[in-house]
């Protein structure tokens, strides 16, 4: 059931924005809604961030700049994180963030402020894995956003290494035994420095995530274990060849996290896919440079399929 108050909004000059959440399940997802000023019924993009990822690390600086150019968004955070339901906490599931995606486009077609009919999906990271598989599923859609995409489990386990992954083993097999016995979750760092075991310890990961938090709040680095084979068996790249719509993938050349090499050989798959490279890593993409030049491209290609400008 939805929880939070609908009403509360912020307004700038070019937008505003609204705290409204949505059903998902036994429980609901926390969202902004962003309204561009003066626009009747704009058109709309839903966004979902990573792998353990909150909207407030940094969603309202892409949803700021697609509603100053005339586009709806709706930036949401799954449940189960963040102030999004459900319980028990920082329980993550590919199947259960892909049930928030479906009622998170669900959400924006009933409403009247919005037109339903020009919808678009932004995903970044583990996000970006889902806005593939999920345009694959909606050919309705008029276009998607795969931004650094998580596209093949087994890519980013070999890059963390068998030694990684084998460090976090006997955390998995610690938090199955807890499912069953109806414990409380056995949690596993979303990241750590390298050497120690996370599901991602690359050099930048931990401060990449570190620096994407907003002032006053702390990154909860931690998730339920059981996450990791699903993580290593997702594989949502291989759906690129089913996404019929127009979808741009930004893809980091020197990407710690998701092999460029893998990501680039399965997004040359969907029909009508565009790709760009940036010389920047994969935490780079969300402030500086690397941002200014990410989001003016996206949102480029947003107004060509949503607004029509050529």
């Amino acid at each position: 059931m939805s929880a939070l108050p609908q009403s509360c909004a912020a307004t700038t000059g070019a937008f505003t924005r609204q705290d409204v959440s949505f059903d998902s399940g036994e429980s609901y997802c926390s969202a902004w809604l962003y309204l561009p000023a003066g626009v009747e019924r704009p058109p709309v993009v839903v966004l979902g961030h990573g792998l353990g990822a909150i909207r407030e690390m940094r969603l309202d600086a892409f949803s700021e700049r697609f509603a100053a150019a005339g586009i709806a968004t709706l930036a949401f955070t799954y449940r189960y994180f963040g102030d999004s339901g459900g319980q028990p906490r920082q329980l993550m599931s590919v199947k259960r963030q892909l049930a928030d995606w479906e009622a998170a486009l669900a959400f924006v077609k009933r409403r009247t402020d919005v037109d339903g009919r020009r919808l678009a999906v932004w995903g970044s990271s583990f996000g970006g894995g889902h806005a593939i598989t999920v345009a694959s599923r909606h050919p309705e859609l008029l276009a998607a956003i795969s931004q650094c995409p998580f596209t093949d489990g087994l890519a980013s386990a070999t890059a963390l290494g068998l030694k990684g992954t084998l460090k976090v083993t006997p955390v998995i097999l610690r938090d199955f035994m807890a499912k069953l016995m109806g414990r409380a979750p056995v949690m596993v760092p979303i990241a750590a420095i390298p050497g120690q075991p996370a599901l991602m310890n690359a050099h930048d990961a931990l401060p990449g995530y570190m620096a994407l938090m907003p002032t006053g709040m702390k990154f909860v680095n931690h998730v339920a274990a059981r996450v990791l084979p699903e993580i290593v068996t997702y594989r949502p790249g291989h759906c690129a060849a089913r996404v019929t719509v127009p979808i741009l993938f930004c893809v980091s050349n020197t990407d710690t996290v998701t092999p460029p090499g893998r990501t680039l050989a399965l997004a040359r798959r969907a029909p009508r896919g565009e790709i760009k490279r940036y010389d920047a890593g994969h935490f780079d993409f969300y402030m500086g440079a690397a941002f200014e030049q990410l989001v003016a491209d996206q949102t480029r290609f947003l107004t060509r399929h949503l607004l029509g400008d050529r």
